[in-house]
């Protein structure tokens, strides 16, 4: 991973996995290619790393589900040692009567688990599951298809009407469950197909996942399909743990872009980017040097990108404007634990497949919508909604034997707090509180743990307000506005500037699809793609 001293055809800023997706693709078809990682571990936010002695996690992201099979396969990741484990059962959510909910497993035991709470919602969930796979095929088509872009001339025009027959020819009733997803709340868009809370609050979860608002937000609907258009070893709408951690698939993408000779330089964090005539020429890093290329690709989010990096005067008024004002703050809190031993639940005691489940507590559609309403008035949450997973009880590389690790993925946390240690500490305790609540000894038994806070999230890893997503997943910001209408095909606005990460369709998670789409559209614009 060292430098060199020719130009290359194109500077990556940022070495996440879109980033390294998009370097792969742009060097297999042989350009020259140097990523530039403001770190010192390649990843982004997909990395393994040690938080507490002889304890390892993936430190921000931590489970997998949404990365693209053709990038998979095209970076040969299976042979590299990619292997994921699958959930035995979906998510476990405790509940507060001392009952317990597990979602997943088969439709069979799931609709007899639902069974237990309502039989008309087991009766309905077949139709329900047939109609969110419906329409997250209509997402898998678009997901590695770049967007139209509006006013974007003939090629704009020719993607456009592409795009709008591929959705025409969608049946009435598919067409109707996507303007559905995309502008209702998830309340209003589950009621007509469940009356259980608690099944409500199963599905209505992934809806704030990463998302800074209430499940009764309009458009948050949209938030729970796109954590189901995935898949793990062919299985559509499931999760899994990667062995090693997530930073192991970005190590090895990291090994397919080194086959193809792109250059990788650490701790290189770009300060700013050069500008010449209109044209994106060029980076200077943090350090004062200067690198030159013909194409500046950037994998770091649109208000990084254009609220620090970019000088203000090098943009067009208009868009500096709408980028002022684009949504980003996911009121996300990150914590891993070192633990002496698993957690045991009162709802469920003991070892068992629940622990290898995502362990949701949030009981209700109302008790996440508390969570978000306290949030605003408080800056956290007093009972925050908590996903903890525990990999290392299908990974022993993580942990010491007999120990583990688990991670903690916590919603919601006012973004725009200032977030100072002891804020961060006293969030920390809340969230061990609200586990603790479930799972008595839980606090006892950590050993060690690692606190990143939205503010954390953001000086870590260059998430602008803790946005794991790289901006709000809105209706207002997605497809061929995202980040903004006129510029969703990946091209900046200025000349040789592009964009391959999340802040681009189709959006958050470790998919690789910005990455791809993004070299599609620099290798077109060469007309070297094929």
């Amino acid at each position: 991973m060292g430098s060199t001293r020719s130009a290359p055809d194109a500077i990556i800023i940022g070495g996440g996995h879109n980033g390294l997706t998009c370097g792969f693709y742009l060097a297999r078809a042989g350009m020259k290619v140097r990523i530039l990682e403001a770190r010192d571990v390649i990843g982004g936010a997909a990395v393994t790393q040690e938080f507490h002695p002889g304890f390892r996690n993936s430190v921000a992201s931590y489970t997998v589900s949404l990365l693209q099979p053709r990038v998979i396969a095209d970076m040969g990741l299976v042979g590299r040692g990619y292997h994921v484990i699958e959930r035995p059962v979906s998510n476990f959510l405790p509940l507060p009567d001392g009952d317990h909910l597990l979602l997943g497993g088969g439709l069979e035991r799931t609709q007899a688990e639902f069974a237990r709470f309502s039989k008309a919602d087991a009766a309905a969930l077949p139709g329900y599951y047939a109609m969110l796979e419906r329409v997250a095929d209509v997402l898998r088509d678009l997901a590695l298809r770049p967007p139209p872009s509006v006013g974007g001339g003939v090629a704009g025009l020719v993607e456009a009407l592409t795009t709008g027959r591929l959705l025409a020819r969608l049946p009435r009733e598919v067409q109707r469950d996507v303007l559905d997803l995309f502008t209702k709340s998830a309340r209003e868009f589950l009621a007509p197909w469940f009356e259980s809370a608690s099944v409500q609050a199963a599905f209505g979860f992934d809806a704030v996942v990463g998302n800074y608002a209430s499940p009764d937000t309009p458009g948050s609907a949209y938030v729970l399909l796109h954590h189901v258009f995935g898949e793990v070893n062919g299985i559509k709408g499931s999760w899994g743990h990667v062995i090693g951690g997530m930073g192991s698939i970005t190590r090895m993408m990291a090994e397919a872009c080194a086959e193809h000779g792109v250059e990788i330089s650490l701790n290189s964090p770009v300060d700013q980017v050069l500008v010449e005539n209109g044209r994106a020429i060029g980076v200077r890093l943090a350090s004062g040097e200067e690198m030159r290329a013909p194409r500046i690709i950037a994998n770091v989010g649109p208000k990084l990108l254009y609220g620090r990096m970019v000088p203000p005067a090098d943009l067009p008024d208009d868009f500096a404007r709408r980028i002022q004002g684009y949504a980003c703050g996911s009121g996300s809190f990150r914590m891993n634990v070192a633990l002496a031993r698993l957690p045991d639940f009162s709802c469920l005691p003991g070892d068992g497949e629940h622990l290898r489940a995502g362990i949701v507590i949030a009981p209700s559609l109302d008790y996440m919508d508390r969570a978000f309403t306290d949030a605003k008035a408080h800056g956290w949450s007093r009972e925050p909604i908590v996903e903890m997973l525990i990999p290392s009880i299908v990974d022993d590389s993580l942990a010491p034997a007999g120990k583990h690790v688990a991670s903690l993925f916590c919603q919601q946390f006012d973004p725009k707090l200032e977030w100072t240690p002891e804020q961060e500490a006293a969030a920390a305790d809340t969230i061990i509180d609200t586990v603790e609540a479930h799972a008595p000894g839980f606090r006892a038994s950590i050993l060690g743990r690692q606190v990143l806070s939205p503010k954390g999230l953001e000086r870590t890893f260059g998430l602008i307000g803790g946005d794991i997503f790289h901006g709000r997943m809105s209706l207002d910001q997605l497809w061929a506005a995202r980040p903004v209408l006129g510029h969703a095909d990946y091209r900046g606005p200025l000349k040789g500037l592009y964009m391959c990460g999340s802040g681009s369709h189709p959006g958050g998670g470790v998919t690789g699809a910005p990455g791809h789409n993004a070299a599609k559209v620099v290798l077109a614009d060469r007309r070297w793609w094929r």
